[in-house]
């Protein structure tokens, strides 16, 4: 038995989860996913707690069970309480502003990056004097927040010797000794 999938999914108060033709749609305060499911791993609600089997012992089938237990647990926990995420850009000039769903980014190009956001993504930007400016991503779909700030990371990754880039806050950057004078 999967060490994950075996594990339960409780469903705070407020959130609803409905299954229907290998689609399971989870309803809650922060908005609404759905997620297809493999036939061979089964669901059953009972008393607010989600418990997840598998039909056999496949190697693929062990597999999907732990895996489309978090995914649902993902769902769960996104549309009670949120995800969030703060992206640090750290470098002379490097700004960011937005602008309803269009982000407008300064990273040290020529030119401005303008990068149109998906509409389940809440997006805020903070500029404070001395401070490095900041990019607060909000969602309740995991899986789209994560590929969101993974494409703004890569417009300009953080560099080993300065550290200069676009990082998450709290990421440590490993730095490199530079070049060593010639004696």
């Amino acid at each position: 038995m999967s060490r994950i999938g075996k594990l339960p999914v409780h469903l705070p108060a407020g959130v609803t989860v409905s299954v229907k033709e290998g689609l399971i749609t989870v309803k809650g305060p922060k908005g609404e996913l759905t997620q297809k499911i493999d036939p061979s791993v089964e669901m059953k609600e009972e008393a607010g707690v989600l418990t997840f089997t598998r039909a056999n012992d496949d190697r693929q089938t062990r597999a999907n069970h732990g895996l489309y237990r978090t995914l649902v647990n993902n769902m769960v926990v996104g549309v009670s309480e949120g995800y969030k995420k703060t992206l640090e850009l750290v470098g002379v000039g490097y700004r960011a502003n937005a602008t309803g769903q269009v982000l407008e980014l300064a990273l040290g190009y020529t030119h401005t990056i303008y990068i149109k956001l998906a509409p389940e993504i809440k997006v805020t930007t903070v500029s404070e004097r001395n401070q490095n400016p900041l990019i607060v991503l909000e969602s309740c779909d995991k899986q789209l927040l994560g590929q969101v700030c993974a494409k703004l990371r890569s417009m300009r990754k953080p560099e080993p010797y300065k550290g200069k880039g676009v990082k998450f806050q709290g990421e440590v950057i490993r730095k490199k000794a530079g070049k060593t004078a010639a004696k």
